[in-house]
């Protein structure tokens, strides 16, 4: 089997900068890598995220379960091992993920209850890992922000139109609850810590790379 690192956190962290160079520096380097990114929105199988996402089964967050918000994610992940990248994977490749299941972990906890989410968290690594059968990671890298920086990153994204955000981004306190979950899961399951931000600034994408390309090398 190959090596899956994974690249977690919040909405406007840079996980898709970070991805991005960390395959770059691999490559380089001689290795067998590619990039993955969850959900696939070039797959018919996020269809049902994309509807998520869009408010189409409502407005907020919380109008989809935990649960059954998890099951949609999942279906779209399984779709991506299947047909994409599975065979790469047991061939001995490495994948470097921008999300994975780590996401359900951090974005569903947070709409239940602090004391429910061990139960969640036993579930859903028991569907996705065990029942659906998608590898775990070998590591995930938790990429920390601070949220008013997260904020101007995603407003820079879409140059200031608040419209564009999806009913995760544009509901503060939906990710307010998030960053606790975040918090939660990178303690409770071991996820290695990557502090992005210095004195309110995002650090310089190139530092930051550095850090995630000598951590990474500890677990090839």
């Amino acid at each position: 089997m190959g090596k899956l690192i994974v690249l977690e956190g919040l909405d406007g962290s840079g996980k898709a900068t970070q991805s991005r160079l960390l395959t770059a520096a691999l490559d380089r380097a001689g290795a067998r890598v590619r990039r993955i990114s969850f959900p696939d929105y070039e797959s018919n199988a996020s269809w049902p995220v994309r509807m998520y996402l869009g408010g189409e089964f409502g407005p907020k967050p919380e109008d989809v379960n935990a649960y059954a918000a998890s099951v949609l994610y999942a279906v779209d992940r399984f779709a991506s091992f299947r047909k994409d990248w599975g065979a790469f994977y047991q061939e001995g490749g490495i994948l470097i993920a921008d999300r994975y299941t780590t996401s359900n972990a951090v974005h569903q906890c947070s709409k239940l209850p602090r004391e429910e989410w061990e139960s969640y968290l036993n579930w859903l690594f028991d569907l996705e890992y065990g029942k659906i059968g998608i590898p775990q990671p070998d590591a995930v890298f938790y990429l920390e922000v601070d949220p008013a920086v997260s904020q101007q990153l995603l407003s820079g994204r879409y140059q200031g139109d608040e419209g564009k955000k999806d009913i995760h981004e544009r509901d503060a306190e939906y990710l307010a609850h998030s960053r606790a979950a975040a918090a939660y899961c990178a303690e409770r399951l071991g996820w290695q810590r990557v502090a992005c931000c210095e004195d309110g600034r995002m650090l310089p994408a190139e530092r930051i790379a550095a850090v995630l390309l000598e951590q990474t090398r500890r677990f090839l």
